[in-house]
């Protein structure tokens, strides 16, 4: 997740991808927009609060991670991550034509590293996934055509659960706190 201090980093991502659609904004502009963004008045606002110091306990601060999940088969993993839960690829990755692949997939805030090298990761692991709007997840997973899984929607205790597992036997589950 992106977070004030990473507001240069973004206006200028925003130029870029802006420039390469033949539209030119100012720096300052660009600054302006990401500080709306953010909820903020002005980049003034959100200038004063990147300046602020950290406080002891914001001296470490955890951006995202990346699990890396160990794939056998390029196109089941696709059919499963991309078609089956709906993520996309961010970037792939190979140190040579016939080397194993190395990429990122994502959706919405959840990034996962999906490698064919046999010494990343061992197949058959597990994560839990903390998410909201579950049920709507589920009833999406449930209504496509995916012919070797339909999850359920566990209820227990104050969670919902989806477990999915892909074809590498790699299990992932989703999990909402439901908080009854």
């Amino acid at each position: 997740m992106l977070a004030y201090r990473d507001a240069k980093t973004m206006a200028k991502a925003m130029r870029e991808a802006l420039a390469a659609r033949d539209l030119t904004i100012s720096h300052s502009e660009a600054l302006e927009i990401v500080a709306r963004q953010f909820g903020l008045a002005s980049w003034n606002i959100l200038s004063a609060k990147n300046e602020a110091p950290l406080a002891a306990t914001e001296s470490i601060v955890f951006e995202r991670i990346a699990p890396i999940v160990r794939i056998f088969d390029v196109a089941k993993a696709h059919e499963f991550y991309l078609g089956f839960l709906g993520f996309t690829i961010d970037w792939e990755h190979r140190y040579g034509e016939h080397f194993p692949l190395y990429t990122q997939v994502s959706r919405g805030g959840l990034f996962l590293h999906l490698s064919e090298h046999a010494g990343d990761a061992t197949p058959g692991g597990s994560m839990v996934v903390y998410m909201k709007g579950i049920r709507d997840f589920h009833a999406e997973l449930t209504g496509k055509n995916y012919r070797y899984m339909k999850p359920g929607l566990e209820h227990e205790d104050s969670r919902l659960t989806v477990e999915v597992t892909d074809p590498f036997n790699n299990h992932i589950r989703f999990m909402e706190l439901s908080g009854a």
